[in-house]
């Protein structure tokens, strides 16, 4: 997919955070740390830097949620940062996304800290971003 493809599935999957542009996305990309993994209506991008990657984000079409995409852009993320030298993995999720937490609570990943009002809600609320890790040894 082209960065404008990317912002336009993130675009669909998310308000909060907000979705990201197509000249972030560029931006990102233009980084070697950086890497997506892609599926026809999902993706990860991640980052790794030393043996540690970050799971940047993970966006599926709404159209298509519960359909195993999600685990497969995780999947394919962690084998891809494993190929790359990363031996652990983070990543922030919002408190009350219920389904994304699900899915890394689900794929081994593990509560390890929290960030008090991290994200900023569309109507105004702030919500608690969670720290999630997992070793990838």
């Amino acid at each position: 997919m082209t960065p404008s493809e990317l912002a336009a599935l993130h675009a669909r999957a998310f308000i909060m955070p907000r979705p990201w542009s197509a000249a972030e996305i560029t931006d990102l990309l233009a980084s070697p740390l950086v890497f997506v993994v892609e599926l026809p209506q999902a993706f990860a991008m991640g980052r790794v830097i030393a043996d540690e990657a970050e799971l940047l984000t993970i966006a599926t079409d709404p159209d298509v949620r519960r359909q195993g995409l999600g685990r497969r852009c995780l999947d394919a993320f962690e084998d891809t940062a494993r190929t790359r030298g990363a031996t652990t993995a983070f990543l922030e999720v919002a408190a009350d996304n219920a389904a994304a937490r699900a899915l890394y609570l689900g794929n081994g990943w593990q509560i390890s800290g929290t960030r008090p009002k991290y994200y900023h809600a569309p109507d105004g609320r702030r919500v608690d971003a969670q720290i999630l890790g997992k070793s990838l040894a």
